[in-house]
C-alpha cells in the first residue's frame, strides 16, 4: 500500500500521526502546568504563613529577654558565694536593708539529684521595694526557688514591712 503513495501523501501522513501524537501531550501539558501553577500558588500562600508565624529578631530577643538565664549547679562551695553575692547585690538594687545572709544547712532535693543550698535573708522595706526584688529575682542565674516569703507590716508604721525571704539554688 506504501507503495502506491506518493511522496507527497507520505510526507502528509508522517505529519498527521506526529500532530496526532502531539495533540495528547499538549493537552496533558496544559494540565500539568495548571497544576504546577496552583503548587506554586500554594507554596507561596505557605512561605507567607510562615513569614508570620516565624519569630522575626525582635520578637525573639524579646522572648529571650522574659525567660531565666540558669547556670548549670556547681560543687557547693564553688555555687554557694556566686549566688549569695548575686542575691545580696539583688537586694541592694531593690533598697532593702537586710541582716547578714544566713546559709542554711544543704538538703537533698526530692525532684533532681542534687542537693539545695538556701539562703535566708531579713530586712526591713516597704512594698514597692518588694514587689520590686520579686520582679528582678528571675535576673539570679543560680536561682532555683523561693522556698519560704513572708512580710509582716509593722502596726505603727504601715508603711515599713519586715520581709523573711529564704530563697535556694542547686548544687553538686
Amino acid at each position: 500500500m506504501t507503495g502506491k503513495l506518493s511522496q507527497r501523501d507520505k510526507r502528509a501522513l508522517k505529519l498527521g500521526a506526529v500532530c496526532a501524537a502531539a495533540i495528547p501531550m499538549i493537552a496533558l501539558a496544559a494540565v500539568w502546568l495548571e497544576d504546577w501553577a496552583e503548587v506554586r500558588k500554594s507554596l507561596d500562600a505557605k512561605k507567607v504563613q510562615l513569614e508570620i508565624i516565624s519569630p522575626s529578631n525582635v520578637k525573639q530577643e524579646g522572648l529571650l529577654s522574659i525567660v531565666p538565664v540558669f547556670e548549670m549547679p556547681q560543687k557547693e562551695e564553688e555555687q554557694k558565694y556566686p549566688f549569695r553575692e548575686k542575691f545580696r547585690e539583688q537586694l541592694k538594687k531593690a533598697g532593702i536593708k537586710s541582716k547578714p545572709l544566713q546559709i542554711l544547712r544543704t538538703r537533698k532535693s526530692q525532684e533532681s539529684g542534687y542537693k539545695l543550698l538556701c539562703l535566708k535573708c531579713t530586712g526591713k522595706c516597704n512594698f514597692g521595694q518588694v514587689l520590686d526584688l520579686l520582679a528582678r529575682l528571675k535576673e539570679n542565674p543560680y536561682l532555683v526557688g523561693i522556698e519560704e516569703f513572708e512580710i509582716k507590716c509593722d502596726p505603727k508604721k504601715r508603711q515599713e514591712f519586715e520581709l523573711n525571704l529564704t530563697v535556694s539554688t542547686y548544687v553538686k
